[in-house]
């Protein structure tokens, strides 16, 4: 009864440290691009964005003025 115990709770502990390797935050390297009628003509500078920011970059819609568009890309 005991050994059946001791395997148990080693199961349980093997189980736990191999889930402990998953990221425990959702985060991306993203930058903003410019482009005009298709061109890149500007790139910002890549940051880390984790969680609720990364979020709101993903959802964004592209922001069009006359013929330039910009937009987020992450990796």
């Amino acid at each position: 009864m005991r050994r059946k115990i001791i395997s148990a709770g080693l199961f349980i502990v093997i189980a736990i440290t191999f889930n402990s390797c998953e990221p425990l935050t959702n985060c991306k390297i993203c930058r903003q691009l410019r482009y005009d009628q298709g061109a890149l003509i500007w790139e910002g500078p890549e940051r880390e964005y984790c969680n609720t920011d990364l979020i709101a970059i993903e959802t964004a819609k592209d922001v069009i003025i006359g013929n330039i568009r910009e937009t987020w890309e992450c990796r």
